[in-house]
């Protein structure tokens, strides 16, 4: 016989359909020293778009892709830049944006190339790194 929490359990989780169990991966909380400096890096280096005004504790950046970025301020004991996270856009053509990035005043790396793409690196101001890359439009082999 079930106790009524694993029938209460079983009856919940026939009536939720796959999709709203079904994770999906569309916003990054980055934590940053200078929120408005951070939010800047990405409106001018990835297009995101945004007020910058803090609300909740946030800033909150969109992409035309739908993917989000939300900005929040960093603990002083927080250290940046230590993480095992690089945050990857895709780019088509890797030296044009580069090129326009550098006007803007973001300097990418050397451009490296991979199995059949190519990608450059580079850090936002709180040292997160941050990368191009062509891989999403490669050709097939």
């Amino acid at each position: 016989m079930n106790s009524p929490a694993v029938a209460s359990t079983a009856a919940t989780s026939s009536a939720v359909t796959p999709s709203a169990v079904t994770p999906s991966l569309n916003t990054i909380l980055i934590y940053a020293r200078d929120m408005q400096k951070t939010a800047s890096f990405y409106q001018a280096c990835f297009g995101f778009a945004g007020t910058g005004e803090v609300v909740e504790g946030l800033i909150e950046l969109n992409s035309p892709s739908g993917a989000s970025i939300l900005i929040h301020q960093a603990a002083k004991s927080v250290k940046l830049g230590q993480a095992a996270v690089k945050l990857m856009f895709d780019v088509q053509d890797i030296e044009a944006f580069k090129a326009r990035s550098l006007e803007k005043g973001i300097a990418f790396g050397s451009t490296h190339e991979a199995n059949g793409y190519q990608f450059a690196n580079a850090k936002d101001p709180d040292g997160n790194s941050v990368s191009i890359s062509s891989r999403r439009y490669r050709k097939p082999a």
